[in-house]
């Protein structure tokens, strides 16, 4: 992917999205010894960063395909943004959605118009449901990040804030949360491209520790157990993202529940914002491993606000 790749779907996207704000916070930075820049995407559309990838994706597709209508799997934000985008198009979407997944997340692609097929909450009943789907309507898959189109969605997040942050900041850091990949990849891409000095680490759930073993090993590995607050963090990387990401990421770093809570609740309080559990995971890292940030200029995509909110964890 080149960097004319993402400009490309920076300006295709443009219209249909939010250029989010990029908060500071006085308080946060003196608790975590570094200055942060908060890349909003809990104030996309969709309440979302996936919006950028959905939309880059299904703004490409022909107009037999979009007849067809589009299909994929998700557990919440990559389902709304498939949905909203195809409603700017027109086009039918079939949403596959595992039967756990948050009410207030299906509640929102219905929203959008799209069709919801529940499935058991595994990723085999998942790619059957889309599977079934394509047989029946013939709609065109578009996969939540093992997908190019949608990784060059993403980098439009990091190519935003490293632009917003002007010549007066140079990233030493951006750090984003990893589930499968899509986000991460396409962070470190816009990083690698638009800002090369800045490095880039990706924070994730001990509940849900596939990336860094995927990491470390250079094949994509299983979480050895899953349980985490964490629900947008859930999937493994796929062979696509793996590779991006070994070779344009510095780490990956592991934070506790009780971690991701603390940030969450921090952000939450001090910032006055609403951000969902997948979102604090990477200011969970900068507090963890305050030694490493100290005194840095540090960048975190706030991924989404799509909380439950009757199910809050404090």
């Amino acid at each position: 992917m080149t960097p004319e790749t993402i400009q490309a779907a920076h300006d295709r996207i443009r219209p249909y999205i939010h250029r989010t704000p990029v908060l500071t916070n006085h308080t946060l930075d003196a608790l975590a010894g570094c200055e942060i820049y908060f890349k909003c995407e809990n104030f996309q559309k969709i309440g979302a960063f996936k919006a950028r990838g959905g939309l880059n994706a299904v703004l490409q597709l022909t107009p037999d395909e979009l007849r067809a209508g589009i299909t994929t799997h998700s557990s919440g934000n990559h389902a709304q943004a498939i949905a909203y985008a195809a409603r700017q198009v027109g086009a039918p979407a079939y949403i596959v959605m595992p039967r756990t997944a948050p009410q207030v997340k299906k509640d929102a692609v219905l929203g959008y118009g799209a069709e919801v097929i529940e499935c058991e909450p595994t990723l085999e009943a998942r790619e059957m449901g889309v599977q079934a789907v394509i047989a029946r309507t013939g709609a065109t898959m578009i996969h939540p990040f093992d997908d190019d189109r949608v990784i060059a969605g993403q980098a439009t997040a990091a190519k935003e804030l490293i632009d917003d942050a002007g010549q007066d900041v140079s990233f030493d850091w951006i750090l984003a949360p990893v589930g499968g990949g899509g986000l991460l990849s396409g962070t470190a891409l816009s990083a690698h491209y638009f800002s090369p000095t800045t490095k880039v680490m990706a924070g994730e759930p001990e509940g849900a520790a596939d990336a860094v073993l995927s990491f470390k090993s250079g094949k994509v590995e299983k979480a050895p157990y899953i349980d985490t607050i964490a629900d947008g963090l859930m999937t493994n990387l796929s062979e696509r993202t793996l590779a991006i990401i070994r070779q344009h990421v510095s780490d990956i770093k592991t934070v506790s529940e009780t971690e991701i809570v603390a940030a969450m609740r921090l952000i939450w309080e001090r910032m006055k914002i609403i951000i969902e559990p997948s979102c604090a995971v990477p200011f969970a890292v900068v507090l963890k491993h305050k030694d490493l940030f100290a005194g840095h200029k540090v960048g975190i995509i706030l991924t989404g606000g799509n909380v439950d909110l009757g199910k809050l964890p404090f």
